[in-house]
């Protein structure tokens, strides 16, 4: 929008014969977005994604009509905001997540966004997405303003909304992928406002983050930057907003009022994960846990060389804390020296080789190293090594469940009689209400087959949940009985199922997994469940 008055503009990501232009690619489904801008564009601009507020009675075309004619929240001159619809009511997360990435990607193939300068944002539910994608993505964004909304599960439950908890040891274990004050380390990355009025009991979200990072071991401490609103409840003050727009103008790369701390952010990594599903920061990856759900960190600083003092080679410096058993740096020719980068790795847990592993550049002057622990020593990784011949869960291959369900995938229904008449009884009540839940809290349609209509393609390009058992779905019978590496540690047939050390009633029993596809190892295959939360949670985003 070339003109100076604000502007609004709504588009659809739908099928078209336009290239440009694509359906979710978990669905198929239509997923809104509204741009909002104001200013005469002159090159590229600075773009904030907006995560919008708890609306349970808002669909669709309540999206479309206000998005159509509302300005609110108004951007700063120059900048293009970004309203993800993000899959009905879920705080951007999971497909919500997913349709959040996927309509700025879709945003900055339509309009002039400068890669450097795009901002996670939003208020209420936003800025519970706000902190999460924040945290878990710090590399994406050049800064993050997240305004009340919450940033873990158990002390917002029990202050918002006076919960007893009574978890099992196993959902205690997965709030680490989403909990934020466990991934605040990451903070350190993306320089981050946090707003909340006064008198809103949500502004217990910006106080625990605050006290995560300031509960920090001493070197790594540091004070969140909290906008209070005085004598304010759930809303944004416009002097607030006034602020948050001055200190993000001067956050903005191409301000020209930074001196030196944002612009060379990327040299000094701090980057904490629980799950291989969040796995980079910047030119540092992650590739193994020893243990997932619980928080391994990786610290990296990157040193150019001077030759003037006699140091031809760039220093890298990475302390280890946890669990991470392979990790992986690598930066462009334009970010390292011109002949060797030396790393040195210290680690709570293990012992390095040597003092210090010399690395020369690749064939086009850039750098890359892979380290992996091997008898209880860090060592340098061959790049050409084969491929690996042992299963072992890595980046978009580690599960949970609902971790299928954020790439395309299919359901495949059963076609026949199975084991027993009351588990296909059980099947279909569970296949029906995944079908349906998916519609109502996902806001799509699943994309549905038999096994007779599944292809070759559709096995290789796609997430396969499987109903029944290996009587009723010849596709689960097929999964079984595939050798190589994948195959199912599973045994299952009209009497037993068996899985490690269990036997139990085939009969009375049916399992609910998910592992590599035999089929297409480097996809999921999962047994008779879809999004693993259930009725209650249906009504807290």
């Amino acid at each position: 929008c070339a003109i100076s008055a604000p502007c609004r503009v709504m588009t659809v990501i739908s099928f078209s014969k336009d290239p440009t232009v694509a359906r979710s690619k978990l669905d198929g489904t239509v997923q809104p977005y509204g741009v909002v801008y104001q200013g005469k564009r002159t090159g590229q601009v600075r773009a904030d994604v907006w995560c919008r507020g708890r609306s349970e009675k808002g669909l669709e075309l309540q999206f479309l009509w206000t998005r159509t004619r509302s300005l609110d929240p108004l951007p700063d001159a120059g900048v293009l905001m970004i309203h993800p619809f993000g899959r009905y009511c879920n705080a951007n997360k999971l497909a919500g997540e997913v349709d959040t990435l996927e309509a700025l990607e879709h945003a900055k193939s339509q309009y002039p966004i400068d890669p450097k300068r795009i901002a996670i944002r939003g208020f209420s539910m936003g800025g519970a997405a706000a902190w999460h994608l924040a945290v878990h993505y710090p590399d994406r964004w050049f800064a993050a303003t997240p305004g009340a909304g919450f940033s873990e599960t158990p002390d917002f439950l029990k202050v918002f909304q006076s919960e007893t908890l009574k978890p099992y040891w196993f959902e205690e274990k997965l709030w680490t992928m989403h909990d934020c004050p466990v991934w605040v380390r990451n903070l350190q990355i993306v320089p981050t406002i946090a707003y909340s009025g006064e008198l809103d009991k949500q502004k217990q979200a910006a106080d625990i983050m605050a006290k995560a990072s300031w509960e920090l071991p001493d070197d790594e401490r540091f004070e969140l930057t909290h906008i209070v609103a005085p004598k304010t409840a759930h809303s944004i003050s416009p002097e607030a907003k006034k602020e948050i727009d001055r200190r993000l103008r001067i956050l903005d790369p191409n301000s020209g009022l930074l001196k030196h701390h944002t612009i060379n952010r990327e040299d000094s990594i701090a980057f904490t994960t629980t799950t291989l599903r969040y796995n980079r920061a910047f030119w540092v990856t992650v590739d193994s846990l020893e243990n997932h759900h619980e928080p391994s960190t990786i610290r990296a600083t990157f040193q150019y060389g001077d030759p003037a003092m006699g140091e031809q080679a760039d220093q890298v410096m990475v302390w280890i804390e946890g669990g991470i058993t392979q990790f992986t740096l690598e930066r462009d020719a334009n970010k390292v020296g011109e002949q060797s980068v030396e790393i040195r790795i210290e680690d709570t847990e293990r012992v390095v080789s040597k003092d210090a592993f010399e690395v020369l550049l690749r064939s086009d002057s850039s750098f890359k190293a892979t380290f992996r622990v091997v008898d209880g020593f860090w060592q340098m990784v061959s790049p050409i090594e084969p491929p690996a011949s042992q299963l072992r869960k890595r980046h978009l291959l580690q599960g949970p469940i609902d971790d299928a369900l954020l790439a395309p995938f299919l359901f495949v229904k059963p076609t026949a009689s199975g084991l027993n008449p009351k588990i296909d009884q059980w099947v279909k009540s569970e296949f029906d209400h995944a079908v349906g839940q998916w519609h109502r809290q996902k806001r799509g349609d699943v994309r549905i087959k038999s096994s007779e209509e599944l292809t070759a393609a559709d096995i290789q390009n796609n997430h396969l949940i499987l109903w029944g058992d290996p009587k009723s779905n010849p596709t689960i019978a097929k999964v079984l009985e595939t050798a190589g590496i994948a195959k199912l540690p599973l045994q299952w047939n009209d009497t037993a199922i068996e899985l490690g050390g269990l036997k139990l009633d085939a009969q009375q029993h049916i399992p609910l997994m998910i592992y590599p596809n035999p089929l297409a190892p480097d996809r999921y295959v999962v047994f008779n469940s879809s999004f693993t939360y259930r009725e209650y949670d249906y009504l807290n985003n």
